[in-house]
């Protein structure tokens, strides 16, 4: 294997949202870095069961369900 091909991994600590904090290893930035989040799975709503909304710009989905909603799964 070559030598000095593969990135340095060391532990660095993740601060979530709420402030709570962990230990990780990674390749982000230097040994002991913190890593900050803005988007953690307390708050997204993709992990939260938040409410989610289609958006249905220009028709776009208008147009692929005329296009594509004769196909059924077999």
């Amino acid at each position: 294997m070559k030598q000095d091909t593969h990135p340095d991994y060391h532990f660095i600590t993740v601060v979530m949202t709420d402030g709570t904090t962990y230990q990780t290893r990674s390749t982000y930035g230097k040994e002991g870095a913190t890593l900050n989040l803005d988007i953690d799975p307390k708050t997204h709503p993709a992990w939260t069961g938040g409410a989610h909304t289609l958006l249905d710009r220009a028709g776009r989905v208008s147009r692929f369900n005329a296009k594509f909603g004769g196909f059924t799964r077999k």
